[in-house]
C-alpha cells in the first residue's frame, strides 16, 4: 500500500541502462531491448548508455569505450529503440551528483553484502571504489528521471530492492516524497536464452566469443556458432530446458526468432536430427539478424550522426534532472540563502 501511495503521485516511466559492451547479442536483444520496444509504444521510456558504470572495470580502454559507445548507439536505433530516447549517461552531471547524496545515506554494510560487488570483485587484487559503489549510482540513474518502473530480470531484482530502499530512506530521512518507489518489470525471457557452449548459463558477453550470438555477426558466422552448439546424444529434437538444455536452448532462439510457437517447432522437427535441425535454426536467426546487422553497419558508419543524437537527447533530458537534482537539494537543506532585498532582509 505505501508503496503503491508513492507510485501513484509520479506519471508513468520506464527506465532502462544498458553498458556500452559494444555490440548486443540475442540475449541482450530478447532480454532486454525487445522489451523497450514494446514498452516504447505505450509508455514514456528513457534509455541510458552507461558508461560512467563502465569505467568501473579496471585497467578499460578508452578509445575502445569511445567506440562501443558509438556502435551500442548505433546497434539500439537498428533494433528499432526510439531516438529520442536515447542518452549518454556521462554527458548528464546530474547522476553523479545524485549519487553523491545517495552515498552519503547508504551504509557500507549494505553495499559490501550486495550480490554484484560480490561477484564481480571476485579474483581481483584490489576492487576499484566504484565498483563498491555501481548500485547506488544505477539507483541515481533511475531516480534521476523519477522512473517508476524498470524492465529487469529475476537476477537483478536486488537492485530494485535497493532503489526503492533509497527512495524510501531518503523520503523518510528528509519528509518529502521526492522520489517513487520502483517497480520491477520482469522478463522471463532475460533468464531464457543460454550460451550456447554452456546452456547451464545464460547468453552473456563475458563468455566465449562462440557461445553467443551478436547482433552483426554475418551470417556464416551465425551457421558455424549453431553448428558448435552443445547438445546431447540423443538426436530427437525436444523442448525439455531441465533434462536437455542445449537442444532446446536452440529451439527457444529458434522460436523468438521466427515467431513460431515451441510446440510448433517441435512438431514440424520430429523428422528432423539435433545435427540437421542446427542448420534450420541456423537459417531462422541468419533472417532475423540480417536486416539489423546491415542497419547497424550503416548507421555506426556515420558517427557524427550518433553524437549529435546522444548530446542532443542529454541536452533535453538534463532539464529534469536538474529540476530533481533541485528537488534533492532542498529536501537536504542544501537550498542557497535568498538574496536580501534593498532594505537588507532576507525574501523568500
Amino acid at each position: 500500500m505505501k508503496a503503491a501511495s508513492a507510485l501513484a503521485k509520479f506519471p508513468r516511466r520506464v527506465y532502462s541502462g544498458i553498458q556500452p559492451t559494444g555490440v548486443p547479442h540475442l540475449g541482450n536483444y530478447f532480454g532486454a531491448i525487445n522489451q523497450w520496444i514494446k514498452l516504447q509504444k505505450s509508455s514514456d521510456c528513457l534509455i541510458c548508455v552507461v558508461d560512467l558504470h563502465s569505467v568501473t572495470i579496471p585497467h578499460y580502454d578508452p578509445p575502445v569505450l569511445r567506440s562501443n559507445i558509438e556502435l551500442m548507439t548505433a546497434s539500439l536505433l537498428a533494433c528499432g529503440v526510439n531516438a529520442d530516447s536515447i542518452y549518454l549517461q556521462s554527458l548528464v552531471p546530474e547522476h553523479g551528483q545524485l549519487a553523491w547524496m545517495f552515498n552519503c545515506i547508504s551504509t557500507m554494510n549494505r553495499m559490501y553484502h550486495f550480490p554484484q560487488f560480490k561477484e564481480k570483485s571476485t579474483g581481483m587484487k584490489e576492487t576499484p571504489l566504484g565498483l563498491y559503489l555501481y548500485p547506488l549510482l544505477q539507483a541515481a540513474d533511475v531516480l534521476l528521471f523519477k522512473g517508476t518502473h524498470v524492465p529487469v530480470g529475476e537476477d537483478q531484482l536486488p537492485h530494485i530492492h535497493l532503489i526503492k530502499d533509497i527512495a524510501e530512506t531518503f523520503n523518510k530521512r528528509f519528509g518529502k516524497t521526492v522520489f517513487p518507489y520502483c517497480e520491477p518489470l520482469l522478463n522471463t525471457d532475460s533468464a531464457r536464452v543460454r550460451d550456447l557452449k554452456n546452456p547451464e548459463k545464460k547468453m552473456s558477453k563475458s563468455a566465449l566469443p562462440h557461445g553467443r550470438i551478436d547482433i552483426t555477426d554475418p551470417p556464416d558466422t551465425v551457421r558455424n556458432k549453431i553448428r558448435k552448439a552443445m547438445t546431447d546424444c540423443t538426436s530427437a529434437v525436444t523442448f525439455n530446458p531441465t533434462q536437455r538444455p542445449g537442444v532446446s536452448n536452440l529451439v527457444l532462439l529458434h522460436s523468438l526468432c521466427s515467431g513460431q510457437s515451441i510446440d510448433d517447432i517441435v512438431r514440424d522437427a520430429k523428422e528432423l536430427d539435433t545435427g540437421k535441425y542446427k542448420g534450420v535454426v541456423a537459417e531462422a536467426v541468419v533472417e532475423f539478424l540480417n536486416p539489423i546487422r546491415e542497419r547497424t553497419e550503416e548507421l555506426n558508419g556515420d558517427k557524427q550522426m550518433l553524437w549529435q543524437i546522444l548530446r542532443r537527447n542529454a541536452e533535453r533530458v538534463r532539464v529534469q534532472a536538474a529540476q530533481t537534482l533541485e528537488e534533492a537539494r532542498v529536501a537536504m537543506g542544501m537550498d542557497h540563502a535568498p538574496a536580501p532585498d534593498s532594505h537588507g532582509t532576507s525574501r523568500r
